[in-house]
């Protein structure tokens, strides 16, 4: 199929692949694409299609469709080169179905030249523009013939210009909007002016209606050497022609406010203070006008700092700050300090006008306030939101240093067994005992945080990956040495998902996630180590969710089916049984595997519910084969075994399709067997009594146990196909079915070989004693109507 594809898309001019729908890896790639990327089409194959993602944007495209969310996207795009550099394209994907498979076309055209134009002039417009808004003041520039060309959005504030006005293009209605705001017009004219008015700088002063006043400078625009208009520069003064007034109404306040008040002159001494400034520096009146600036300042003052104080006063008319003083009596306090700058009207005198607000008794409250909402009550680790708001600060601070730090997710292992078995009030001193470790071994820079439970996070700055995987190994390491609480002695171990900035995510968000997405992975290795994050893990667990929703839609729609492989005794040659086995295809994803979608299922636990409609359509086959005197095997999976009722289930499936126990077999796995010996043991002895048939599946890939196959009623072994396989020639496989077999009769149980596909294999099972045989060799699994025909 891959070569008549391979000749279709070779035709095409575009860049073309075709991508897996299961597993998201490029099956085939045409000339085109590998010259795009100057590569060979072989480098294509069995690529993941996330590896060739450039921006974490691409990513976000890929998962939605791993999603399902459409089925034919265009879009634009980066894509890297092989040579290192990056290509803009334009891109679509749409998904191909055939009656032999389904797949994902994917088209790029590179579109890297016309976007580098596209750009360049969108960076010249651009700078235009930002060249223009970057000014504090009001612009607008006329033409010749006084049209405009252009404002600033400060100048449409300014004169708070009407939407209409912002949105159609009518330069009258725009000056004649700013004529009836004007009141009063203050400029001074000259013979200059009157003689060449475009080429004199002017200077007026405005004065509203609404009471505002703006001045006016107004500038000869030149182009190439001549003139090509004007450009006037509004500034709105107010508030420096109301200072003055604001003195007068302030002494009228001075006396009475709660603040604390008091006035210099030019060299800083106290020449005014009001009776609150009393109250709060504990001086009295005659005492304050006996000090200067820096003996109220007293923690936050000296000869260079009130000099850097005044440049700002001087410069920006006012000077604000929180600081800590000391009063008289040398009792501290914090207050927020402003200075401000007042002129005389010739403005060659001035005073300064210093306010000191107390605001100690709101900082305690602030104290505590924030310790209850940044910091975890237990542990007294910054919680979740202080861990956002710290996060987001090393987001901006290595973004503007280009620098790189990590978020470690941190789980413990089997912290659940503790709460359970001790109690949660054991579990939080384990909790208290984990957080005292995690901060005695990061830096002081690094940060520690708990989200919750025994979810932790920690924040390493300025570290790259070699650094954080030395950090990562010295906390396991901690938390491995021996705990001791209340008398007793025990080992906590935990897994760690690692996120570095910026390569595994930007924003907060992003950074938690991938981290804790790595985490799950280290747990699905063993648990008691850590793990760094990689692309493919999200698109791993996309693809599993998007899984286990197609197989609860199946179950759901009756798309899975039972194929039967037939069971024949070695001796005879006639079939004495068969194994139901399920198959799935599903229309968006075609023919799925069971060995791809049932560890999913276990995972997720819908194992269940497609392992008792396994169970109930197998033993209704069963009822119809009946007269035909053959068993069906049914494999039974571990959580499916461990339902309370799984007995009861069994017996009411029995009794609905009126079938005796004695047609059915159930094919246990050893973890069944071995992870709750006596729960096990009374479901095999209540099912062995209701008359259904046991057989060990696998045996010999667990932990196999001669205990259990002597304490447990069971009728049957069967030998993996890893034994089979190579033998007769492999004398280790020959040694191992031998031994097998010996032991299954020596307990008086049948065996059962699968996997068998040549005639030496078969012959090797029956020198050996083996009772029956399944496999290529006879049948693969096939529909129950074939299997009848079979009969």
């Amino acid at each position: 199929m891959n070569s008549h594809w391979q000749a279709i898309i070779e035709g095409m001019l575009d860049a073309v692949w075709l991508v897996s729908p299961i597993d998201f890896k490029i099956i085939i790639a045409n000339r085109a694409a590998a010259d795009l990327l100057g590569v060979t089409p072989d480098w294509f194959i069995n690529k993941p299609v996330v590896a060739l993602a450039a921006t974490p944007e691409d990513m976000f495209f890929w998962e939605d469709v791993a999603n399902g969310l459409s089925h034919q996207i265009n879009s634009e795009s980066l894509i890297r080169h092989h040579d290192g550099h990056l290509l803009n394209v334009e891109r679509r994907v749409s998904l191909a179905k055939t009656a032999q498979a389904h797949f994902y076309i994917v088209a790029i055209r590179d579109m890297t030249q016309q976007r580098h134009t596209e750009l360049e002039l969108e960076r010249l417009i651009a700078e235009l523009r930002a060249t223009l808004e970057s000014s504090a003041d009001g612009l607008l520039v006329t033409d010749l013939h006084h049209g405009i060309r252009a404002y600033n959005q400060t100048f449409a504030k300014l004169w708070e210009m009407p939407e209409h006005l912002l949105t159609e293009r009518d330069d009258y209605a725009v000056f004649s909007w700013i004529d009836q705001a004007v009141l009063h017009r203050n400029q001074q004219t000259t013979d200059e002016i009157s003689a060449h008015p475009l080429l004199v700088n002017t200077t007026s002063t405005l004065t509203l209606r609404s009471g505002r006043i703006f001045e006016c400078i107004t500038l000869p625009q030149y182009a190439r050497g001549q003139a090509i208009g004007k450009v006037y520069t509004y500034r709105d003064i107010s508030t420096q022609v109301a200072n003055e007034a604001r003195l007068k109404l302030a002494s009228k306040v001075f006396e009475a406010s709660l603040n604390a008040i008091f006035i210099t002159d030019s060299d800083h001494q106290v020449i005014a203070a009001n009776p609150s400034c009393e109250k709060l520096t504990g001086y009295t009146q005659l005492e304050l006008l006996s000090l200067k600036l820096c003996s109220i300042f007293t923690f936050s003052c000296d000869s260079e700092q009130l000099a850097q104080v005044m440049e700002e006063v001087a410069t920006q008319g006012y000077w604000e700050a929180e600081m800590w003083n000391q009063n008289k009596h040398g009792d501290m306090y914090l207050v927020l300090a402003s200075i401000v700058r007042i002129e005389d009207s010739l403005h060659n005198s001035y005073h300064h006008l210093c306010f000191l607000k107390d605001l100690t008794e709101t900082h305690i409250a602030k104290q505590r306030i924030e310790e209850l909402a940044y910091h975890d009550t237990l542990t007294g680790l910054p919680n979740r939101l202080h861990l956002d708001q710290k996060l987001e600060h090393s987001i901006n601070l290595a973004k503007r240093n280009h620098t790189s730090f990590a978020v470690l997710f941190l789980d413990l292992d089997h912290f659940k067994k503790i709460n359970d078995s001790l109690g949660h009030q054991y579990g939080d001193q384990v909790l208290v005992e984990v957080a005292q470790r995690l901060r005695d071994n990061i830096r002081e820079i690094d940060i520690a945080s708990r989200l919750g439970g025994d979810e932790f996070v920690l924040m390493l700055e300025q570290t790259d990956a070699r650094g954080v995987e030395i950090s990562a190994q010295r906390i396991l390491d901690a938390l491995s040495m021996p705990f001791t609480i209340n008398n007793i002695n025990f080992t906590v171990t935990c897994s760690i998902g690692i996120a570095l900035y910026p390569e595994d995510g930007l924003t907060f968000d992003d950074l938690i996630k991938n981290a804790d997405s790595a985490m799950y992975h280290a747990k699905e290795r063993g648990r008691s180590g850590f793990r760094f994050y990689q692309p493919q893990m999200n698109m791993s667990l996309l693809s599993r969710m998007k899984l286990d929703h197609a197989m609860r839609l199946a179950l759901e729609q009756q798309q899975f089916k039972l194929y039967y492989q037939p069971q024949v005794d070695l001796k005879t040659g006639a079939i004495v049984g068969a194994e139901a086995l399920i198959r799935w295809h599903d229309e968006a994803l075609g023919n799925v595997s069971p060995a791809h979608f049932i560890p999913v299922a276990e995972e997720t636990g819908v194992i269940i519910p497609i392992g008792n409609w396994v169970l109930k359509t197998a033993i209704e086959q069963a009822s119809q084969w009946k007269s035909k005197n053959i068993i069906i095997a049914i494999n039974v999976s571990a959580l499916q075994f461990q339902q309370s009722n799984f007995v009861e289930i069994v017996s009411a499936a029995l009794q609905a399709a009126e079938l005796s126990p004695a047609f059915v077999e159930l094919e246990l796995t050893e973890s069944i067997l071995i992870n709750d010996a006596e729960d096990a043991l009374q479901k095999l002895q209540a099912l062995a009594t209701l008359g259904v048939k046991l057989s060990i599946d696998d045996f010999g890939t667990g932990y196999s146990s001669l205990n259990y196959l002597k304490r447990f009623p069971l009728n049957k072994l069967k030998i993996d196909r890893s034994f089979v396989q190579e033998a007769p020639d492999n004398d280790s496989d020959v040694a191992i079915c031998s031994a097998i077999i010996n032991l299954s009769h020596a307990l008086n149980l049948k065996v059962i070989a699968e996997g068998v596909e040549t005639e030496e294999q078969k012959a090797f099972l029956i020198d050996a004693g083996c009772d029956e045989m399944q496999g290529y060799l006879f049948s693969p699994a096939i529909p129950a109507d074939e299997f009848e025909k079979l009969l």
